[in-house]
């Protein structure tokens, strides 16, 4: 009994410090309870609906260019493209040099009327002899260059001193260096025969080179 009211006034004493609770609400404050146990979890909620999808933002700045990467190994050769259309025609180069650079030629005709026989007729009107291998005062073609030639001639023959006639003719030569060709009239010198020539009538002499024949050494240089 003495034990219970100690413990009552020991209630008022501590509830009655500044507090308006009464005493066996006040005890029973001082006096709690051991702590219950805790609940268990409770389950998850459903997820949520997904949201409306937003305006898209403004473009924003280019950003500062990286540095430079490294150069990557070489790859493989790829499959051969299809061939394309030919292209446009280029500009006309200049012209080269002749690849034939051993020339000779002449063409010659006679100026006056001529009946002299076995003697080479001297072709005096020049109509080409730039490599002067023909002579006009000899009348003859000298060989300088090794080879093959062509010669042709066309005459014109007076007969009775009134009627014309044509003679014409050619032939290929084999020459070796120092040879000479000529034309000449074979027989007696005859006053009603001869070969003619005027502003009207020619009669011309011309040979060129076909091929030449270099020579591998001088003793190849000769008559064959």
């Amino acid at each position: 009994m003495v034990t219970m009211s100690w413990m009552l006034l020991l209630c008022v004493l501590a509830e009655g410090y500044g507090s308006e609770v009464g005493v066996q609400e006040g005890c029973g404050h001082w006096m709690g309870g051991v702590p219950g146990t805790p609940g268990l979890d409770g389950q998850d909620g459903r997820d949520g609906r997904e949201g409306r999808q937003g305006e898209t933002g403004d473009t924003g700045l280019p950003g500062v260019r990286g540095e430079r990467g490294e150069v990557g190994e070489v790859g493989e050769d790829g499959f051969q493209g299809r061939r394309g259309f030919p292209g446009a025609p280029g500009l006309q180069g200049q012209r080269g040099e002749s690849s034939f650079l051993y020339r000779s030629a002449f063409s010659v005709g006679l100026t006056t009327p001529t009946t002299t026989t076995d003697t080479p007729l001297h072709f005096t009107k020049i109509f080409y002899n730039e490599q002067h291998h023909y002579d006009d005062i000899s009348g003859k073609f000298r060989c300088f260059i090794p080879g093959v030639y062509y010669f042709t001639f066309h005459l014109t023959v007076q007969f009775l001193t009134s009627d014309l006639d044509q003679s014409s003719g050619g032939a290929v030569l084999n020459l070796s260096s120092g040879d000479q060709v000529w034309l000449q009239v074979y027989g007696a010198e005859q006053e009603e025969v001869g070969i003619y020539a005027d502003i009207n009538n020619d009669s011309t002499f011309t040979g060129f080179l076909i091929q030449p024949r270099l020579p591998s050494s001088p003793l190849d240089n000769r008559r064959r």
